[in-house]
């Protein structure tokens, strides 16, 4: 680990992190050491330069990686991004009303 801390710029306590978000995953040996091969390295680097070139967080990348392997978040921020999402529980009869006529005028519109 602490070889490609020095390799890549990361910090031992931020790749410990990478690898519980599953954001870079390296092997690991029969001993239990985590193994970066030139695939991790180029991933902890390229990383890096996203984050410089976009300004991005590495919550905000994680939570894209969740997006990609949970289909129903996916599909839930999907909805939510619509619009499409039902009102809360409780809600009033003219937040139904609103959300059925909201459902409706996308319905014409596709």
């Amino acid at each position: 680990m602490s070889q490609a801390a020095a390799q890549t710029g990361w910090s031992p306590r931020m790749l410990r992190y990478l690898e519980a978000t599953g954001l870079v995953v390296p092997e690991r040996n029969a001993s239990g050491y985590r193994c970066y091969a030139e695939h991790e390295l180029e991933l902890l680097r390229a990383l890096a330069e996203l984050r410089r070139r976009h300004n991005v967080e590495l919550d905000d990348v994680a939570f894209v990686v969740r997006l990609r392997r949970e289909p129903e978040l996916r599909a839930a921020v999907e909805r939510w991004l619509t619009g499409a999402t039902v009102p809360a529980e409780g809600a009033s009869e003219a937040d139904w009303i609103e959300w059925e006529q909201r459902k409706h005028e996308r319905l014409l519109v596709a």
